[in-house]
């Protein structure tokens, strides 16, 4: 059914649930309700102005941290230079920084190419530089990276990591957890994952589990990794450390799922490196701990109160080495009964410490993941090639460790240093402002009614005393 809007000489026909212009209509100005007894017009005509202004921060950070430099400075350009309009390293500022402002598909790129603020990003004058790369030109870079590259990139992000660090830590935790990474297409590589009942990809995250800080993230099939593959990925990434931190204690931290027998065994062979995994049950682990859950059931049967109980058993399975430390918890509540299991090399610690105050915390990795999957969006894998999404990630990857950065170097101490990354989008990215570029000076002039202008100013002061002399 057809409807008419008619609002003076403002007309709309809405066909199918799409409103469709007239071609008579002038489509430089719109006429609006008035206000009071004035008529109110809304054109286009504002000049330079763009909507992500406080995404500059980002640029800023970039300047103290260099992700995106050593990123560029890995990738080979086998292109002409004769024909080259924009670098590797504009590209990788326009695509990252258009992420990390919530512009994350590709064909963004076409509507955002002349827009001020992401030309300022990646180093072009706001008026007079040469547009962004559009949707094909960024098609093609993303499907131009090779295998080696993509491992080079990888050691980038762990460098990276390292050097966030001014000294040597006493002690970093590796969180490992994948995620469910949907694909609607062909994809190459994507499989059908009886767990989550649809053809997927399962990409690997690994942060630093006290302070969010991303490690990196690797893009996997949709079926669980092998221990074999598995190991060769925590080897990489605790070599890389130990070569810079020889005195650090690193604790590799999952769920259930990492507790690899070849993993397992690869660390105990290792100094000053532990881990804290949780373990299946099963029947022998069960009648194992009966004595604590008589006794959990027992005490519930007298308080009728919510009881939970650790206690330690010595387990082992017949594809293990050697016989290992087993954490029980046994909650009962009127609920009934529910026994959880850890594995862990750190014998001196009390169970209930090494369950609660060291295991349980490894839910901060799923708030990490939603960081970077969620308000990032970083399952926007729609290419065909393995290759090319597994580069997607690495980008969505970029704009968590510019935000991540800004959060930790120019938030501290105030009341956004914990916010989600979907929240200082919001707040400090997502800023209107008017660019107007002169013969000596570019301006930037920003609302005044912004109402978070204190802590900006104060943000950029951060960075403006960060900067090398």
């Amino acid at each position: 059914m057809n409807k008419v809007f008619n609002n003076q000489h403002l007309l709309f026909e809405e066909k199918d649930g799409i409103s469709s212009i007239p071609e008579q209509f002038p489509p430089s100005t719109l006429r609006v309700s008035q206000v009071e007894d004035k008529p109110v017009f809304v054109n286009f005509e504002g000049g330079a102005l763009s909507s992500d202004a406080g995404t500059l921060l980002l640029r800023e950070t970039e300047n103290q941290i260099n992700i995106i430099g050593a990123i560029t400075d890995v990738i080979k350009d086998n292109r002409d230079s004769r024909y080259i309009k924009h670098t590797y390293q504009e590209l990788l500022m326009q695509r990252v920084s258009q992420i990390a402002s919530g512009n994350e598909d590709a064909n963004d790129c076409d509507s955002l190419r002349d827009d001020p603020i992401f030309k300022m990003i990646a180093n072009r004058l706001p008026e007079t530089g040469n547009a962004l790369g559009s949707q094909p030109t960024m098609s093609r870079f993303e499907n131009t990276i090779s295998r080696p590259t993509l491992y080079r990139i990888a050691k980038v992000f762990v460098d990276n990591f390292i050097e966030s660090y001014e000294v040597q830590p006493n002690i970093v935790v590796l969180d490992f957890d994948d995620t469910e990474d949907k694909v609607h297409g062909h994809q190459q590589l994507s499989l059908f994952n009886k767990y989550y009942d649809d053809y997927c990809y399962l990409p690997l995250h690994v942060y630093e589990g006290l302070s969010g800080k991303l490690i990196t993230t690797i893009l996997k099939p949709g079926k669980r990794s092998k221990g074999k593959e598995m190991l060769a990925i925590v080897k990489r990434i605790i070599t890389r450390l130990r070569a810079r931190w020889a005195d650090t204690i690193i604790v590799f931290r999952g769920d259930g799922h990492f507790s690899y027998p070849e993993v397992m065994q690869w660390i105990d062979a290792q100094e000053k490196v532990m881990y804290v995994l949780g373990l299946s049950g099963n029947p022998v682990l069960k009648k194992m701990s009966q004595p604590l859950i008589k006794q959990a059931l027992s005490e519930y049967k007298e308080t009728q109160q919510k009881v939970c109980l650790f206690g330690s058993v010595l387990y082992r399975v017949q594809s293990w080495d050697i016989a290992r430390l087993v954490i029980v918890k046994v909650e009962v509540t009127s609920k009934g009964e529910n026994v959880r299991f850890i594995v862990s090399d750190m014998k001196q610690a009390k169970a209930i410490e090494l369950y609660q105050q060291i295991y349980c915390h490894r839910g901060m990795a799923e708030l990490y993941i939603k960081d970077h999957k969620l308000y990032l969006k970083s399952d926007r894998t729609s290419c065909h090639a393995f290759e090319a999404n597994q580069f997607r990630l690495f980008l969505h990857s970029a704009a968590y460790v510019l935000t991540h950065a800004f959060r930790a170097h120019a938030l501290k101490h105030s009341e956004w240093a914990t916010a989600t990354m979907e929240t200082i989008r919001l707040k400090f990215f997502k800023i209107g402002a008017c660019v107007s570029e002169l013969k000596t000076k570019v301006k930037v002039a920003l609302p005044t009614s912004y109402p978070l202008k204190r802590i900006l100013i104060r943000s950029f002061l951060i960075f403006e005393n960060l900067a090398p002399t």
